[in-house]
């Protein structure tokens, strides 16, 4: 397939090389000079994703209307609180044939939409699929094994999206629940944060299995109001890539976490981070949605108390501690 990936990121660079990589023409667009001339040049791309290797024949832009021109398939990969802008500047150049591929995770900040919504939104009539799972940027780019969800509600697109991405070394699976899948890949952000932030105050392996394990609750319980299914967050999109992001090194989330649990001010952490870390404005989103919705979530109430309200680690560990006594299976 006539392949373009918008956002040339980590994750973006990757996808374009496993694209690549599958003998799929592919054009990147990016939106820094240096990114477009280190790939088309060097084949790599030491700003965003250092000690890769690219695929030689990828084409990398900054012209939207040459990375868009006659794509079949378009993977939108840029952060989220600019995929909107992103997506609406190319709305007229994207094929009404074209299937859109959502792999950016978050929710929009102010209308509060999951990412496939913000795209539906920006391209009426296209069929979209969320791309979402277990899956750290560099180990894609060097064929470790990793697997993946495509969710949509067009059974043929997902297939589609598939078959395009599927090699001996990623694997994609189908899925028909896309909220589910966009909330598992959403809020495995917010409590990445909110185990490095533990693990930044010195707090043990105890608390970081206590809080994925409720982590994974508030995801579930979110999800579920939402509309989604309570099975898809045992799944790869849900517990899969809460694990990994959660432990693995290569997590921003959770470094930027453990960074804020020493007791760094959160601007400084984000101002020496060079790739954008979603779980700091997913965080914001989803306890603006939860209050919408009255679902509880202290989690994620309490590393916005930590990240934007200035309180101390130890006291929002304390008061998650603190809460009343209940069942552990509760609504």
């Amino acid at each position: 397939m006539r392949s373009t990936v918008i956002g040339g990121g980590a994750w973006g660079s990757a996808l374009a090389h496993l694209l690549a990589g599958g003998g799929h023409a592919v054009r990147l667009w990016a939106r820094e000079p240096d990114v477009v001339e280190h790939v088309n040049l060097t084949h790599a791309n030491p700003r965003f994703l250092p000690g890769a290797t690219l695929d030689p024949t990828i084409r990398a832009t900054s012209d939207m209307a040459e990375a868009l021109g006659d794509a079949e398939l378009v993977v939108y990969v840029a952060p989220s609180h600019v995929l909107r802008d992103v997506v609406g500047s190319g709305r007229a150049l994207v094929a009404l044939g074209a299937i859109a591929v959502v792999a950016t995770k978050g929710i929009e900040r102010g209308s509060l939409e999951l990412m496939t919504d913000v795209v539906r939104d920006e391209l009426p009539g296209r069929a979209v699929v969320a791309l979402s799972g277990p899956s750290f940027a560099l180990e894609v780019a060097r064929g470790m094994p990793t697997a993946v969800v495509a969710a949509s509600d067009d059974a043929s697109a997902a297939a589609a999206v598939q078959r395009a991405l599927s090699t001996p070394a990623f694997r994609v699976y189908t899925n028909d629940d896309v909220t589910g899948v966009e909330v598992g890949g959403a809020l495995k952000n917010v409590m990445a944060v909110a185990t490095g932030i533990a693990e930044g105050v010195g707090l043990g392996l105890n608390s970081r299995a206590a809080l994925i394990t409720r982590g994974l609750a508030e995801m579930t319980r979110l999800g579920v109001a939402l509309g989604a299914r309570p099975e898809t967050f045992a799944g790869l999109a849900g517990m899969g890539d809460l694990v990994l992001t959660c432990t693995g090194a290569l997590s921003r989330n959770r470094a930027v976490g453990v960074e804020v649990g020493k007791g760094r001010p959160l601007e400084e952490v984000l101002a020496a981070t060079e790739s954008v870390a979603e779980g700091v404005t997913t965080t914001d989103s989803a306890r603006a949605l939860a209050a919408r919705r009255g679902v509880d979530m202290p989690i994620v109430a309490a590393v916005a108390r930590i990240l934007f309200e200035q309180q101390a680690p130890r006291d929002a560990l304390a008061d998650l501690m603190g809460r009343e006594l209940r069942p552990e299976r509760d609504a």
